[in-house]
């Protein structure tokens, strides 16, 4: 199975960059006119570098590195020579540049040539699916970039990608003395040196996206005059500013690769308005990539966002509250906020309060809540509450499950503790006494309704029907065993101790208890899951937690939805960006007391 390195900023995701040869094989941007995410991509590759020894082209051998666990590049030896290439998605532009540099190492003068080559051959369109656009497919040779233009205009324009490598304005010093052919949807840029020992040749290239050509190469252009040390340099400094430092080299790698994971491939800006907006992953290796989902973006991906950059968390969040209040409950929808699956789920409808309220307590910004889009979207949770509330017990229903898979019993034991928590938040907000008086029966609901006596002890069930039925089950995606987490009840509570231990038994089928990965899988994905893996980091079990977490390599050091329970290779979910915030987050929590910004 081919691995990948990944990088991006807020406007462009490189999510499959091919470790084997450094190949881009796509690059993907968000288009909220078309509620979802497009890619570009070639058969062997849409950015391919390369170099050669005098005359005689080199294999690659990459040995990759991550500078501040995110900016990738790699080294390949031949020849007494060494390439060099490095893959940067400057903060704050509408593309990228690729950086290839040839140093002779040897004592005689050589001839190096280094360059890229690729071809576009298809643009797929992707939510959770991904659809083919099989027509309005252009190139042309443009002026705005003294090159060529690849367009997609299917009647009127869509995007643009454009490279450039020079610039003719007057009294500009910029040219680097590259060659470039183009044929169809199939190109090469490349530059040739004679190098005395010691010397090294440097090629920079530039791709830039917009809405039709002018802006795709202005795009390119931009950066090209700002330069590849200039933004090299705004990103580095802006990366060492929110990365976590902690003791341990190995450990600061996981968290900090999967915190900007999560802050690029978990959120990102549209090409088309510009507005951020939050979805699963950016990248389109996870099966459900390009949607939004209350619970995902909102108790996983936002909490990371908000330890990362707390004014790019408000701005997410008041986006979220804009596009998608009018939803918030509903299984999953497009980045413009309308419906894609229908379905009630109740962890889904408190996520936004939740998120909300996490927010205020990290910045005191409370005047967030005088905002007309967030007091509609509050009043709309507890419209949708009072739809789902028992009528004679103070207990709410579900449709579906955590994992978004149909539940046994409506009444969820964790849903309903985060309904305990959201309404204390609301009666908090909205000066409504007797809403902090209905989370306070909530409470007593579950203590009455959903503890059970299992195998002689007392625990709470997953779900109950009021009617007498329940069953004893957990699901990663909302673990009873994060109850103290949210506040509900003190890890020294005798029920909730009983509940993990049960859950974490050898007995229980799912617990993979004495596997090399000893944590929870369920039903949806019968492996260990990584949220497992979180949620002991947050429950009282960090020391086997990281035991387990420096048993895999997760997706090449990036979270994944499940991992085998004897190898801890990825068995299921790859490129999982919510999921990397949720453990960029509970890493963050766990070594809170050696961590700090660098």
């Amino acid at each position: 199975m081919d691995k990948y390195q990944v990088t991006g900023n807020e406007y462009v995701s490189l999510p499959t960059i091919r470790e084997a040869d450094g190949a881009v094989e796509g690059i993907s941007f968000l288009m909220m006119g078309l509620k979802g995410m497009l890619e570009l991509r070639g058969a062997e590759g849409l950015v391919k570098p390369w170099w050669a020894c005098d005359g005689t082209e080199q294999p690659l051998a990459p040995k990759w590195r991550r500078d501040h666990c995110w900016i990738p590049g790699f080294a390949s030896d031949g020849e007494g020579m060494r390439f060099n290439c490095m893959y940067l998605a400057p903060i704050g532009e509408r593309g990228f540049g690729i950086r290839m540099t040839a140093e002779n190492r040897s004592e005689s003068a050589r001839r190096i040539d280094i360059g890229l080559r690729g071809s576009w051959d298809e643009t797929l369109h992707t939510v959770n699916e991904s659809l083919p656009l099989e027509s309005g497919r252009q190139v042309k040779r443009s002026n705005w970039n003294h090159m060529f233009v690849f367009q997609q205009a299917p009647g009127t324009p869509l995007f643009a990608f454009a490279p450039i490598v020079m610039d003719d304005q007057p009294f500009s010093e910029i040219d680097q003395g590259a060659v470039w052919t183009q044929e169809g949807f199939a190109y090469s840029i490349g530059k040739s040196a004679m190098l005395a020992p010691g010397e090294r040749a440097t090629l920079d290239v530039f791709f830039g996206v917009g809405y039709e050509e002018v802006a795709a190469a202005a795009s390119a252009k931009e950066m090209l005059r700002q330069g590849f040390d200039a933004l090299l340099d705004r990103t580095n400094g802006w990366l060492s500013q929110r990365e976590r430092r902690v003791q341990s080299p190995e450990l600061q790698a996981v968290l900090n690769t999967n915190l900007f994971f999560a802050f690029f491939f978990a959120s990102g800006r549209t090409i088309d308005t510009e507005e951020l907006c939050m979805m699963t992953s950016r990248s389109p290796r996870y099966y459900v990539s390009a949607a939004y989902w209350d619970r995902d973006s909102l108790l996983w991906a936002f909490p990371a966002i908000l330890e990362a950059d707390a004014d790019y968390a408000r701005e997410l969040l008041l986006a979220v509250f804009h596009r998608q209040g009018r939803n918030f409950g509903v299984h999953s929808r497009y980045i413009d906020g309308t419906v894609l699956e229908p379905g009630f789920e109740l962890d889904e409808l408190c996520a936004p309060v939740i998120a909300l309220a996490r927010y205020i307590e990290a910045t005191g910004d409370a005047g967030v809540l005088g905002r007309r889009e967030i007091r509609e979207a509050l009043e709309s949770v507890l419209a949708k509450l009072e739809e789902r509330r028992n009528p004679t017990e103070e207990m709410y229903s579900t449709f579906l499950q955590p994992t978004d898979d149909m539940r046994n019993h409506p009444y969820l034991t964790y849903d309903n503790a985060l309904v305990w928590k959201a309404l204390r938040h609301l009666g908090a907000w909205l000066s409504r006494p007797d809403l902090i008086a209905r989370a306070a029966r909530v409470r007593e609901a579950i203590y009455a309704h959903c503890v059970v006596e299992h195998r002689g002890r007392r625990v709470f069930a997953w779900s109950v029907d009021m009617n007498g039925h329940w069953d004893i089950y957990d699901e990663p995606p909302g673990s009873l065993q994060l109850l103290p987490f949210y506040g509900f009840c003190a890890t020294e509570d005798e029920i909730w101790k009983n509940t993990a231990l049960e859950i974490r038994d050898a007995a229980y089928p799912l617990s993979f208890a004495g596997r090399a990965i000893a944590e929870i899988g369920c039903k949806h994905a019968p492996h260990p899951w990584v949220l497992s893996i979180c949620n002991s980091l947050l429950s009282g079990h960090e020391g086997s937690a990281i035991e387990h977490l420096a048993r895999t390599e997760l997706d090449n050091g990036i979270a994944c939805e499940s991992v085998h329970e004897d190898t801890g290779e990825c068995a299921t979910g790859s490129a999982f960006a919510t999921c990397a915030g949720f453990l960029a987050y509970a890493l963050c929590k766990t070594v809170e007391g050696e961590t700090g910004k660098t």
